[in-house]
């Protein structure tokens, strides 16, 4: 039910923006209409690979994070397509729950620690808001040489805020240690402890690390770039980039899936400074069609294709003797 308020509200949003501000919808249309499939497929692509960067991270901060040197690791494949199961979760839910989906996923498949595999997932969030920011950052001087263009500072000023606020959470936890601990049943401890090293450990090994999460929004930004490059429209280097930085901040607002209708408004509203409204609306619907829409087609694939696997792991597991949570263990009978 939550889900279905959130898409209700989406879908509110957009029908106000699309009738408050009088778009034409035939001109609209007439834009995507005559869009190169070339150029849009070649974005759908470029898309994709933030995925396998994405992956690949996660992968390393795994490694980084892992109890022992023995420990498994899942492939770049799956990595990549845990990362999309989340992103589809996040796309269809409140609060950016595809996070902890994401974990929770890769423990049924894996048997690791909840605690831990969350650890690495916070470690690459605050990356990536450090990310965000430092690109926003560019974009903005970028745009800010522009006499004609203006970027306004409060989304500057929002990516510094979460950037400072990671940066105090990571510092909280390592100065409270101790004194958190002490005072939590001695169950909760043990997953703290987790916790604390997953996110902690996941920052070894920083240059790679950084580069596979720069790579990522790198491919994130070559979507928006060959989406504009498609519809044969005028749009800087730099406005793309700012546009796709600012966009990631509005996704993260929890007040729809996905950013659905406050997403869009933002695009439209920041392309509005070099292009005509119909054609704005134009360049962020097919964006949004990559960058929402296909992740919650495929995204979905993924997740019947994961429950699949999960089943046939508990039927070897159950077959075999084992306890279904604890590998090694020997089920009751």
């Amino acid at each position: 039910m939550p889900t279905l308020v959130s898409f209700g509200i989406a879908l509110v949003l957009l029908v106000f923006l699309a009738t408050r501000f009088s778009v034409d919808m035939g001109a609209t249309w007439q834009t995507i209409r005559h869009t190169n499939p070339w150029l849009y497929g070649l974005a759908f692509l470029v898309h994709y690979t933030t995925f396998l960067f994405r992956g690949a991270r996660w992968r390393m901060l795994l490694r980084n994070a892992a109890a022992s040197e023995t420990e498994s690791l899942p492939s770049l494949g799956v990595s990549a397509r845990l990362i999309l199961m989340g992103w589809f979760a996040s796309s269809i839910t409140w609060f950016r729950l595809g996070d902890a989906y994401r974990a929770y996923a890769y423990c049924e498949v894996s048997g690791a620690s909840m605690a831990r595999s969350m650890g690495t997932i916070l470690a690459e969030r605050v990356m990536d808001v450090l990310l965000v920011f430092l690109l926003l950052l560019v974009g903005f001087l970028l745009l800010y040489a522009d006499p004609e263009l203006r970027p306004p500072k409060a989304l500057l000023v929002m990516g510094l805020g979460l950037a400072l606020a990671s940066g105090l959470v990571l510092l909280a936890m390592q100065l409270f240690r101790r004194s958190v601990t002490r005072f939590l049943p001695q169950r909760i401890q043990r997953s703290y402890h987790g916790f604390h090293e997953g996110t902690m450990r996941s920052f070894r090994s920083l240059p790679p690390v950084m580069l596979m999460g720069l790579l990522g929004w790198l491919a994130e930004v070559g979507r928006l770039y060959f989406v504009v490059r498609a519809t044969g429209l005028d749009v800087g280097i730099a406005l793309v980039v700012f546009v796709t930085l600012a966009s990631a901040l509005l996704s993260a607002v929890p007040l729809s899936p996905g950013g659905l209708g406050i997403v869009e408004a933002g695009i439209v509203g920041l392309l509005m400074w070099v292009l005509p409204r119909e054609q704005a609306v134009s360049v962020a619907l097919l964006d949004r069609s990559i960058s929402y829409l296909s992740v919650v087609l495929l995204g979905a694939g993924a997740f019947v294709y994961h429950q699949r696997v999960v089943a046939r792991r508990s039927k070897s597991v159950l077959l075999s003797g084992q306890h279904p949570d604890r590998p090694g263990e020997t089920a009751p009978s």
